[in-house]
């Protein structure tokens, strides 16, 4: 079997999730956007990964930029949305991470929470930075879901631990996601549609994890899906 060809858009610390797709099998392609259209990346590729970084550009769903917004590189946001759409339309599997999850929910109409101490106040601390593999808070997940099919035999009590580094969030969804986990404060932390064969998006870091293994299943699944394009 070819071994399938994830393209990931570029960030500014790209290892990690290098290393998690080609631990669970996959053939890395870092996008230049630079010299490559998102309609020929999505022709080229077999699966999708978007990463984290700074925030999307609020104008791109409507909304007035908070004090704490802080610009992703230039060019990127519009690149990524578009990279998305395309890749929808095609049914090429993606997976989102951080940032990832925010651009994908933008590309489907949603909006975001700009700053998650100011509007949901009182919760959870979803931004502890140092060391990148701490456990920051329970994510509860939605019985049956791709990330409960994914993720179930490391679930207790219906949710596992995640590492945590955002202040922005997915708030209204977009068309055809459906939220299917959240943190204990409401935050959403995991959308999908389950219309595609493989569309997932989360809030937190799993490529941090990729020495121990907590969260392979998500990429070795991804990968999986990518294989059967």
């Amino acid at each position: 079997m070819t071994t399938p060809r994830i393209a990931i858009a570029p960030c500014s610390k790209l290892h990690d999730y290098e290393e998690s797709i080609r631990r669970a099998g996959g053939d890395v392609h870092v996008v230049a956007i630079e010299r490559e259209s998102p309609t020929d990346v999505v022709a080229a590729s077999d699966g999708i990964l978007l990463a984290g970084g700074g925030d999307v550009l609020p104008s791109l769903y409507e909304h007035a930029a908070h004090p704490t917004f802080d610009a992703a590189e230039p060019g990127r946001d519009e690149y990524e949305l578009e990279l998305i759409r395309l890749a929808s339309e095609a049914d090429v599997p993606v997976f989102a991470i951080c940032r990832g999850i925010q651009v994908l929910n933008v590309a489907r109409g949603g909006t975001l929470v700009q700053h998650i101490p100011d509007e949901m106040p009182g919760g959870v601390d979803h931004n502890l930075r140092d060391p990148r593999v701490a456990l920051a808070h329970e994510v509860w997940v939605t019985p049956g879901s791709l990330l409960d099919r994914l993720m179930g035999e490391t679930e207790e009590d219906g949710g596992f631990q995640v590492n945590s580094r955002h202040h922005q969030a997915a708030k209204t969804l977009g068309t055809g996601l459906i939220t299917t986990a959240t943190a204990p404060d409401g935050v959403v932390e995991a959308v999908e549609d389950p219309s595609r064969r493989f569309f997932l998006g989360v809030q937190w870091h799993p490529e941090n994890f990729y020495r121990t293994g907590e969260f392979r299943a998500l990429f070795e699944g991804f990968v999986a899906a990518a294989a059967r394009k």
